[in-house]
């Protein structure tokens, strides 16, 4: 059963913590099991403990990974029987009866970085207001959050100032809207989606705040068509906050392409186009976005920055090159996928003890499926510090073993770029193709480390879409830290051995 009430400070208490549409089964068997309140979170963020059964009584609380459904009714039963379930239980948690963010065992991958944006996930109601404070109805202006960097490729304006996009927005013509857009068809970046999940009234919160903040009484929340059941809990969470939000958000999903996710051409899709592509900028959608109007786009990510400024503002320095946190999800070669925080001053390598790996590590692909290649972690999440390593800042961290050829890797990024970009722009529609070409080069008995360089040069500078601008990233990088792993597959040998005769 669950209460309007929420989660929050409520004992006994059963919350079952996973990704919208998973855990049904041990969801069932608890519900089933006796009567003790159950509340369906959304997830942590550590996929492998997924569902993760979360028994509180009395300001303590039993943290069950994965368990068979069978488990999980038996410790509800012992719940109810006026006990904590501690003999099942991975982990046990003393906190404060009332807290209002996941109580964290220690040397855990929940303990990776430092949960502020991701505090709630797995332990408030998704659709409860009751568990969350809210910062859209407070008046503030825009020095709370001066110097916030916009956070992945669907923000309009990714790794640049936010308050500069918002202040353009306030002084052009016509009635402005806030988009969020979280449209990603790619199934790496998963910080937006497990934000929507599991605090989707939080990412709605902030997105509120900034309508406020620039004026706008339209609110829309993009989606990918292809996540039903995240659809369902966000517009679940529209109407549980029709009341309390000072802006009625609007929900629209649309196409299941990576090419759909940027900025501009959600706006497009938005508009029920025919064709889904970027747009020719300037003017950028502050100045010109949906059906015309001076529009912010931003991703859950951003949106839930600006509501941790807002609330909590001594965690917030706006003095520091990129402040806030930084979402950063683990995959690649690991167990399960893991999205973990981490503030400017901690290291990318933390990330690492949120997963199990499978096999020796030998890179990593950092920012994205067209992000770059480093065998070296010992860096700064901030946008500065990736970009000056020539990695990629979309908020993924790909780890991949010694199974892994790196030439056929960075192929498969050059195919993907070559396959998904827009076509606008020559750069972007003739530069791919041809970037592929110089790769299989490689495998005919030459390097063409010059060509795939100045090749990689125009396209960063002339391309429309981000898809051009960035593709040469994973093959430039590759060959920088991996020059002898080419140089063998041009000698007919390939390091790794899982190589055939082409790309």
């Amino acid at each position: 059963m669950r209460s309007a009430d929420g989660a929050v400070g409520r004992s006994p208490l059963v919350r079952v913590a996973a990704t919208p549409g998973h855990g049904e089964t041990v969801l069932t068997a608890v519900r089933d099991a006796a009567d003790v309140p159950v509340v369906a979170t959304g997830p942590t963020g550590i996929e492998a403990w997924e569902p993760l059964v979360l028994a509180t009584r009395n300001g303590r609380t039993a943290f069950l990974a994965d368990p068979e459904p069978s488990t999980a009714r038996a410790a509800v039963e012992t719940l109810a029987d006026g006990d904590l379930p501690t003999d099942p239980a991975d982990a046990v948690v003393e906190h404060d009866p009332d807290a209002a963010a996941l109580p964290v065992p220690d040397d855990d991958p929940l303990a990776v970085g430092r949960r502020a944006a991701l505090a709630p996930c797995g332990w408030v109601d998704p659709v409860a207001p009751d568990d969350l404070s809210l910062a859209a109805t407070s008046e503030w202006d825009a020095d709370a959050v001066d110097g916030l960097l916009g956070r992945g490729r669907g923000d309009a304006v990714a790794n640049d100032s936010v308050v500069d996009a918002w202040e353009t927005v306030r002084e052009t013509d016509g009635k402005p809207v806030v988009v969020v857009n979280a449209n990603e068809a790619n199934d790496e970046p998963r910080a937006d989606r497990t934000l929507l999940a599991g605090v989707p009234l939080a990412v709605l919160d902030g997105a509120a705040a900034v309508a406020e903040h620039v004026g706008a009484t339209d609110l829309v929340v993009y989606l990918n068509e292809a996540d039903r059941a995240l659809e369902r809990r966000v517009r679940a969470a529209v109407d549980a906050a029709a009341d309390a939000l000072p802006v009625s958000p609007q929900v629209v999903a649309g196409p299941n392409s990576h090419r759909a996710g940027a900025p501009t051409a959600a706006l497009e899709a938005l508009e029920g186009a025919d064709r889904i592509e970027p747009r020719l900028q300037p003017p950028t959608p502050a100045e010109h976005g949906l059906y015309g109007r001076p529009t912010a786009v931003h991703t859950p990510r951003t949106v839930a920055q600006v509501r941790r400024a807002l609330l909590s503002p001594a965690e917030f320095d706006s003095e520091a090159a990129d402040p806030g946190t930084r979402l950063v999800t683990v995959t690649g070669d690991v167990a399960a996928p893991a999205t973990v925080e981490l503030p400017p001053t901690a290291r990318l390598d933390a990330a690492r003890e949120a997963v199990e790996t499978d096999g020796a590590f030998k890179t990593a692909c950092v920012g994205g499926v067209l992000g770059g290649f480093t065998r070296d972690l010992d860096l700064a999440p901030t946008a500065d510090a990736l970009r000056a390593a020539g990695l990629g800042t979309d908020g993924v961290l790909e780890l991949l073993n010694e199974e892994r050829c790196v030439v056929a890797t960075a192929g498969e990024r050059a195919r993907f770029a070559a396959e998904e970009n827009s076509g606008r722009c020559v750069p972007g529609r003739e530069g791919t193709t041809q970037l592929v070409e110089l790769l299989r080069e490689v495998y005919d008995g030459r390097v063409p480390t010059d060509e795939i360089d100045e090749l990689g040069r125009v396209m960063a500078r002339s391309s429309n879409c981000q898809t051009g601008a960035h593709a040469p990233r994973p093959v430039r990088t590759a060959l920088a830290a991996f020059e002898p792993e080419f140089r063998a597959h041009a000698d007919g040998r390939c390091v790794a051995g899982t190589c055939g005769d082409s790309l």
